[in-house]
């Protein structure tokens, strides 16, 4: 689904991602872990836009989309979360949802004005499957309810449903359990493996490993902005030049 061949971004001397080769199959969720300042953020900016590389390439279901804008790159179907929330936060929950859904409406000026058929089917296939998406994470009683009154877990999930409505193929998380309880983590961990099965994509960059080795089909290691592993989750648990370069005790704990 998507691939990076010998990807590089340099900031003045320093390469942040340096050669990279990177792929993921679809259907996957993939798990993309390493410590503070290894990269790990930097691709999700090359890949969702944010960034334009200094060389190499990004290829996603055969389509060029290196130095492409975000919203180019939302509407070939990829979309994204955010280490800190950026919902609206004076806005209501549905509202923050039709923000996420407008990538995929095509109606015009013209439907507007004139409330054509067009511009009417959209506004129902959009209101049906936003409140799917309601459903789907027990929110339909909080829809009138302001993004920034949601306790701090629900945030982080209506962050990923914003993500969810513009339909994405790859969904990208970056950091999703940052600042959450035991609990709201295990709830994130459902909601996770429900993504897959409800046939999207998944790369999610975490730092709690439990998290990390609970849903991850497979997980690349980065350290210094190359790749230094890659494997399902007990590959890496028991990588040694990962244990040396970030997971130490921890991945035992997490096992």
């Amino acid at each position: 689904m998507l691939k990076c061949e010998q990807l590089t971004i340099r900031f003045g001397g320093l390469s942040a991602i340096d050669r990279l080769d990177f792929e993921i199959d679809s259907g996957e969720i993939r798990g993309l872990i390493g410590p503070n300042g290894s990269g790990k953020t930097t691709l999700f900016n090359l890949i969702s836009g944010i960034y334009t590389p200094t060389s190499g390439s990004i290829v996603f279901e055969g389509k060029p989309i290196a130095g492409r804008r975000p919203d180019e790159v939302t509407r070939a179907g990829i979309a994204r979360t955010f280490q800190n929330i950026r919902l609206f936060g004076d806005m209501t929950v549905w509202e923050n949802l039709l923000v996420g859904r407008h990538s995929r409406l095509k109606q015009n000026v013209f439907d507007d004005i004139f409330s054509t058929a067009k511009k009417r089917r959209e506004e129902s296939l959009a209101r049906e499957m936003l409140e799917n998406l309601l459903k789907q994470f027990r929110m339909e009683k909080l829809r009138d309810e302001l993004a920034k009154n949601l306790p701090y877990g629900l945030q982080r999930e209506l962050e990923i449903m914003r993500a969810m409505a513009s339909e994405p193929r790859l969904l990208m998380l970056d950091e999703p359990a940052a600042g959450m309880n035991p609990q709201e983590t295990d709830q994130l961990m459902l909601q996770i493996k429900r993504l897959k099965e409800l046939g999207f994509t998944v790369l999610v960059v975490e730092h709690d490993m439990k998290l990390v080795m609970n849903i991850c089909d497979k997980i690349t290691v980065l350290n210094y902005g190359k790749k230094i592993a890659e494997g399902v989750p007990r590959e890496i648990q028991a990588h040694p030049e990962v244990i040396g370069a970030y997971l130490g005790k921890q991945v035992k704990d997490s096992a």
